[in-house]
C-alpha cells in the first residue's frame, strides 16, 4: 500500500516563507478539514484555514482547490510557490482519499465515514510556537501526532486507530517533514499573514451593552446583561453587587460567546437575584477595545415607578376635581347673587 500524503495536504497552505515581525499577541494557524466519504466510489472534501477566528483560506468542495478570503492572504501565499502547492493539492487530496477507502475495506469499515482533522500551531509574542495535529473518526478522536516525539499515538483503544498510527510512523520521511511544518513553517506563514493583514487582524469593534430584568416567579428575578457587537472575541462580563464582583455560582449563568452576522459576537449573562434585596447591582463589561476603561451599565429598580405614577395620577385627578367643584361653586354662587339682585329690582 502506498503511504498516503495526508501531511502534505494538510500544511500545503503552511508551506510559505514569512517575513518575520513578533506578533503582539499569541496567535493560532488552525487547518480544519471534514471528508465525507458516502461511499466505495465517492468522496466530499471541505477545509479552511484560521488565523485565530479569522478565515484565511478555504477549499472549494466543486474542484477542490484553494480560494482566499482577503486580498492580502493571497499577497501571504506569494512569498511561496504557490503555482507548485496548488499542483500538489488535487493529487495529495487524491492519494488521500485512496488510502482511506482502502483501509476502510482492510479494517471493513460500514459506509458513509466522516474523517475530521485539525492541525496548526500556536505562536507566542516571544516566537516560541508549539504545533499539533489531530485526526478524528466519527466525530471521535483516533489519532494524533506527537511533535517532540515525532511520533503518531492512538486516541481510542482501536484496530483502526493502531493500524494507521503503526503505518504513519514507519514513514520515517512523512514524520520528520511533518515535525518541520509545525514547529517553523507554521510559525513562519503566521508571521507573514499578521504582516499583510494587520489592519483586518488587529480590527476592533466596541461592545454596546444593556442591562434588563425578567420576573419568571414572584420570588425571583433575573438580571440580564446582553453584550453585542464587539471585536476581537476575548471579552470579560462580570456582575457587581454593591461594587463587590459576583464570583460564579449556581446564581450566575453566562452564555458562550456566538458570532454575528457582521463578524462581531455576543453574549449574556444572567443573574438570579431576590426581588427588593437592597443590593444595587451593575454589569462590567471590559474589552481590549475599551483600552484600560470598563463599561459599567447599573441595573435600575424600575419596580417603585408604577405606584409613584399611579399615586401622581390620582393627586392630578384630585387637583383637577377640587379645581372643577370650586369653578362650579363660584358660577352657581354667582348665578344666585344675580337671581337674588333681579328679584329685588323687580
Amino acid at each position: 500500500m502506498q503511504p498516503p500524503h495526508l501531511v502534505l495536504f494538510l500544511f500545503l497552505t503552511l508551506l510559505l516563507p514569512g517575513t518575520w515581525a513578533d506578533p503582539e499577541e499569541t496567535q493560532v494557524l488552525q487547518l480544519l478539514q471534514t471528508i465525507l466519504f458516502t461511499n466505495v466510489s465517492s468522496a466530499e472534501v471541505f477545509g479552511v484555514t484560521l488565523l485565530g477566528d479569522v478565515p484565511i483560506y478555504a477549499l472549494d468542495p466543486a474542484d477542490r482547490s484553494l480560494r482566499f478570503h482577503w486580498p492580502w492572504s493571497r499577497q501571504a501565499a506569494t512569498e511561496g510557490d504557490m503555482g507548485k502547492i496548488k499542483s500538489h493539492l488535487k493529487v495529495a487530496l487524491r492519494n488521500m482519499v485512496r488510502y482511506v477507502h482502502e483501509v476502510a475495506q482492510k479494517v471493513q469499515l460500514d459506509y458513509p465515514l466522516v474523517i475530521q482533522s485539525r492541525a496548526g500551531c500556536v505562536l507566542h509574542p516571544n516566537r516560541t510556537s508549539w504545533g499539533f495535529m489531530d485526526v478524528g473518526e466519527g466525530g471521535r478522536d483516533l489519532i494524533a501526532f506527537e511533535v517532540e516525539r515525532q511520533r503518531w499515538e492512538p486516541r481510542q483503544m482501536s484496530s483502526l486507530a493502531e493500524l494507521i498510527s503503526k503505518s504513519l510512523n514507519s514513514k520515517k520521511a512523512v514524520t520528520s517533514l511533518l515535525e518541520h511544518l509545525l514547529s517553523i513553517s507554521c510559525q513562519s506563514h503566521i508571521l507573514a499573514l499578521c504582516r499583510y493583514g494587520r489592519a483586518d487582524l488587529e480590527r476592533q469593534e466596541m461592545p454596546v451593552a444593556t442591562v434588563f430584568a425578567r420576573t419568571p416567579r414572584p420570588d425571583q428575578l433575573l438580571l440580564v446583561c446582553h453584550v453585542t457587537g464587539f471585536y476581537p472575541r476575548p471579552i470579560s462580563v462580570a456582575w457587581l453587587r454593591d461594587g463587590q464582583e459576583v464570583p460564579p455560582g449556581p446564581t450566575l449563568n453566562t452564555s458562550a460567546i456566538l458570532p454575528n452576522a457582521d463578524l462581531t459576537y455576543q453574549l449574556r449573562s444572567v443573574l438570579a437575584v431576590a426581588p427588593h434585596d437592597g443590593h444595587s447591582y451593575a454589569c462590567r463589561v471590559r474589552h481590549r477595545s475599551l483600552g484600560t476603561r470598563s463599561l459599567l451599565i447599573p441595573w435600575e429598580n424600575h419596580s417603585g415607578a408604577p405606584t409613584t405614577s399611579i399615586t401622581i395620577a390620582v393627586l392630578l385627578l384630585v387637583a383637577a376635581a377640587s379645581a372643577g367643584g370650586f369653578w362650579w361653586w363660584k358660577r352657581r354662587k354667582g348665578d344666585e347673587t344675580t337671581w337674588e339682585t333681579q328679584e329685588f329690582m323687580i
